[in-house]
């Protein structure tokens, strides 16, 4: 699975919520200005890639990710992971609890999920 652009990611997001969608319809549920061309361009790639496929309607397509959000998601984080922190969960948050972006709460909740997973 190749690695994502930032506006890949976005495209792909937008797709994920969407479910599927002729190209005028990603654009109106992005946010910001994103022309027409732009995104169709970056749709083409992302079907080139394998992240999506389309269903033809006469001369439009409308477009839908074959792959998921968790499996993107799964892949990205185990990239993260290995790439920033030795290969390390426990390094990861500790990095996130340091910098106070997960909070003792949280982390109980990350604690109970683990002990109670059988």
């Amino acid at each position: 699975m190749e690695q994502l652009t930032n506006k890949e990611e976005e495209v792909m997001q937008t797709l994920w919520k969407l479910e599927k969608a002729f190209v005028k319809e990603v654009v109106a549920a992005m946010p910001g200005d994103n022309h027409y061309n732009t995104v169709s361009t970056i749709v083409r790639n992302l079907e080139e890639k394998g992240y999506v496929s389309h269903q033809a309607f006469g001369k439009t397509h409308q477009y839908f990710p074959v792959v998921s959000k968790e499996e993107y998601t799964k892949k990205f984080m185990n990239q993260a992971t290995k790439r920033y922190f030795d290969n390390s969960y426990k390094s990861m948050v500790s990095f996130f609890a340091k910098e106070e972006k997960i909070s003792a709460e949280e982390l109980r909740e990350i604690l109970s999920i683990i002990e109670n997973k059988n």
